[in-house]
């Protein structure tokens, strides 16, 4: 007889003392989550078997972690990234403070599983999710941790802000139209954020802090160590990002590699910063925008490369390559947006910090045309036409949309290559293979501009009409069918327009 219910005795048994086990799991767990021991959620949305497990085993829930991570890795081998999406996050429930998961999750959804859509309006809103499963879960278990701050602002650095991926216009032209119904077309108006007094105003800071998770004083005091910045742009929250990660880590014993990640997105998304760090709107009506560099920043800019080279003295001669290839575009910019004093300056630091970088004799035009192009110290005319050309239409395209600074560098450095060129053949070779007047060239392209032929945008027409002091032109035929497009400036290296999908 004994032997008979010896086997369900001790089966009840088991079942009563896993129950109770599991009651007394809950009572730690409430008095630990009251004494603010723990801030883990209850695991949501997983199998019974799994959250039944999970409670009854309660501080073994790192051995179910682990046992996920396992099949975590499997699936990736066989490249099933949408089957590791649930894994991880219930990994993520298990263990909020395991900062890798936070940055494994991130980087499947916005990298891997992205790119399986052509569409662009697909892959952003997975590209979207993985910056918002960093910024407002991982911080949120992890304020201090830099590994998730250096992921988010990787995220806008390199998946919103660099070229790899083909939808990265879409990804920009989307932020942008984000941000500024946060934050308005222009310079953001840091003390309407900081004490806002109308209810658009307030309702806008609202969505900054409680859906963007930023804080106005910190944007202000990063724009006013670095900027002024574009805050439309990517890797202006890319540099947002790292600077609020060095200060909530500030104080904290840190491994050295840690603060080195996140000062370098600082000084490379800075460089990205300088070199199209501006927006311009060139035809209101339509949805697109170009790049322009971001002059402005150039001392920053400057700084943010010195003080990384003092972070890193074993890395003193690479970083230093890039500073020196930084000043030398530096001075090319300014130039070409007929800023001719501070190109000089900068010309001169740059002999100094890095002598035998420039010729010590080159001057300022001899240096800007030998950066156009080799081609441009050839004799080859047909060549030296087509760089003439395309600095000259540039120059009409700037003009038109208010960029006079711009117009007129592109227009000085027309008119270097012509005067190099002329004087390279010398007067004896003038009549067989010489130039056209500047004049005349310049007269050509403005035909170009305006041929109704050219498919240029007739905003931009008329814009430079105005400029110009030309009459309007006169209207279409009727029933022509004379589909708008814009002109681009053909020399794409100050700037690069941008349109989206």
């Amino acid at each position: 007889m004994i032997a008979r219910f010896q086997k369900p005795l001790l089966a009840s048994l088991a079942v009563v003392l896993l129950c109770v086990a599991g009651l007394t799991q809950q009572h730690l767990n409430r008095q630990r989550e009251t004494m603010g021991l723990t801030r883990m959620d209850p695991l949501e949305n997983a199998p019974p078997v799994l959250a039944f497990t999970t409670v009854a085993l309660g501080g073994f829930r790192g051995l179910i972690a682990n046992a996920l991570w396992v099949r975590l890795g499997d699936l990736q081998e066989q490249d099933k990234y949408f089957e590791m999406v649930q894994l991880a996050d219930w990994i993520t429930k298990l263990q909020p403070h395991f900062a890798t998961i936070w940055v494994h999750l991130a980087w499947n959804m916005s990298y891997n599983i992205s790119i399986k859509f052509n569409d662009p309006a697909d892959r952003w809103p997975w590209v979207r999710r993985g910056i918002e499963l960093l910024r407002d879960d991982g911080l949120r278990y992890n304020p201090n941790e830099p590994l998730i701050y250096r992921e988010l602002a990787w995220h806008f650095q390199h998946k919103l802000g660099a070229n790899l991926d083909d939808a990265h216009n879409y990804y920009k032209f989307v932020w942008a139209e984000e941000m500024a119904k946060v934050l308005g077309n222009s310079r953001p108006n840091f003390e309407e954020l900081l004490n806002p007094q109308s209810e658009d105003a307030k309702q806008r800071v609202q969505l900054l802090r409680q859906k963007y998770k930023m804080d106005p004083q910190w944007m202000k005091e990063v724009d006013d160590r670095y900027g002024p910045l574009e805050w439309r742009l990517p890797e202006t929250h890319a540099i947002y990002w790292a600077i609020v990660g060095l200060e909530k880590t500030r104080g904290i014993e840190l491994k050295k590699e840690d603060l080195i990640t996140l000062r370098r997105v600082i000084f490379q998304s800075m460089q990205l910063a300088f070199h199209r760090g501006r927006l311009v709107y060139p035809v209101k009506s339509q949805k697109e925008f170009m790049y322009a560099p971001n002059l402005e920043i150039i001392p920053r800019t400057n700084k943010a490369y010195e003080e990384m080279i003092e972070e890193e003295p074993d890395r003193r001669e690479h970083l230093g390559t890039a500073h020196k290839n930084f000043l030398k575009t530096a001075v090319y910019f300014l130039y070409m947006y007929n800023r001719l004093t501070q190109a000089g300056e900068w010309l001169k630091h740059v002999r100094e910090k890095y002598p035998g970088s420039v010729p010590p004799n080159q001057t300022l035009d001899e240096y800007a045309l030998e950066r156009v192009t080799e081609d441009a110290g050839e004799t080859s005319h047909d060549k030296v036409k087509g760089i003439l050309e395309s600095a000259l239409s540039s120059a009409y395209f700037y003009l038109a949309i208010d960029e006079d600074e711009q117009a007129a560098g592109y227009e000085r450095l027309a008119r270097t290559v012509w005067n190099h060129f002329q004087g390279a053949i010398g007067a004896v070779s003038t009549n067989r293979v010489g130039l056209p007047p500047l004049t005349q060239i310049k007269h050509e392209i403005r035909e170009q501009i305006f041929d109704p032929a050219s498919g240029v945008d007739p905003q931009i027409q008329n814009q430079l009409r105005t400029k110009l002091g030309l009459p309007a032109a006169a209207p279409a035929p009727a029933g022509t069918n004379q589909p708008p497009s814009t002109v681009t400036p053909t020399n794409a290296a100050p700037a690069s327009p941008v349109k989206p999908k």
